[in-house]
């Protein structure tokens, strides 16, 4: 079956027994969502300029069919959480926003992987604030294993059981892990069934490639961050050739590889341009018309074999 748009999402049991709570088809997703990080202000800090153009953005990419937003406490701190709020509230039935905590910001700005307990229970009841919502749908925990050189203090299970604890209390519906290791993902779902992994993965760079698959056949979200490289996809022919062909961006033609190269991604580029937007969203309708030839092209842009979850990953020889 081939689906990239919408409704190609099942539910499976993880190797525990336990039905693994995923965003089941009858959710119709759009598996081209929206990543809300690039509405804060400069270097993710505060409000944009013009937070009435942010929530524009946010209202027209549910007319066009979004129903995931990727968002984190982390960001502003707090004021595109805030944006999506006063932007959606209350949440359109069928729109699912995934919200990260463990994490927060230092005063210089810095990023700061924060997982005590105390911390996670503030920031979701900070969410839940924020969103306008009694409920989050779908809530990740931010690890550190696709992360150089980065360590975690507080173990996975006391940062993990304040999210269960916080499901059992009715005000969490579903748990993710974002920069989860393959033995992150194995040590969380004894705690909890895993609705959705997201962690560093696109066209140059496969350092998620194993935790991919450890999603792919347990029927687990895979949500591609920096699906566009951070810039960085300029110059590579198997890109620009499909692209030329079909009269369409670099970037959609990338957007587009992800949704063919696994059934569970869901990708969630970011920006605040309306025109951009609307380019993203019709990568749905690009991969549709990419050949088999051109994904293959792409996909070894990179040798997936040599990939390592905590940096990026290179070229294949013979490519830039």
């Amino acid at each position: 079956m081939q689906c990239y748009g919408r409704g190609c999402i099942t539910a499976t049991n993880n190797d525990t027994g336990i039905p693994v709570a995923v965003i089941r088809q009858e959710t119709s997703m759009n598996r081209v969502g929206y990543g809300a990080m690039r509405l804060a202000g400069p270097g993710v800090w505060g409000f944009p300029d013009d937070p009435e153009a942010a929530r524009r953005v946010l209202r027209l990419a549910v007319e066009l069919g979004v129903t995931f937003f990727d968002t984190a406490n982390a960001y502003g701190p707090r004021t595109v959480n805030q944006l999506i709020g006063q932007a959606l509230g209350p949440i359109p039935e069928g729109v699912i926003v995934g919200n990260k905590v463990g994490a927060e910001r230092g005063p210089d700005k810095s990023w700061v992987v924060e997982g005590r307990p105390e911390t996670i229970r503030r920031q979701v009841h900070e969410a839940l604030t924020d969103l306008g919502t009694d409920a989050s749908e779908l809530t990740y925990l931010r690890l550190v294993g696709d992360t150089p050189g980065a360590h975690q203090d507080v173990p996975l299970e006391e940062s993990l059981g304040a999210l269960v604890e916080l499901r059992d209390q009715g005000l969490i519906r579903r748990i993710g892990l974002s920069g989860a290791s393959p033995q992150m993902l194995t040590r969380a779902q004894h705690l909890t069934p895993i609705a959705a992994v997201q962690n560093r993965f696109n066209l140059l760079d496969r350092s998620g490639v194993q935790v991919l698959a450890d999603c792919e056949r347990q029927g687990i979200l895979f949500i591609p961050y920096f699906p566009l490289a951070a810039g960085r996809l300029s110059g590579h022919h198997e890109l620009s050739g499909p692209a030329e062909r079909l009269g369409v961006t670099p970037a959609q033609v990338a957007l587009a590889w992800l949704l063919r190269r696994s059934p569970s991604v869901v990708v969630i580029p970011g920006t605040s341009s309306t025109d951009h937007l609307r380019s993203n969203i019709a990568a749905s309708d690009v991969a549709e018309h990419l050949t088999d030839t051109e994904v293959a092209r792409l996909t070894g842009l990179v040798d997936e074999s040599h990939a390592v979850l905590d940096q990026p990953t290179p070229p294949a020889p013979g490519h830039r």
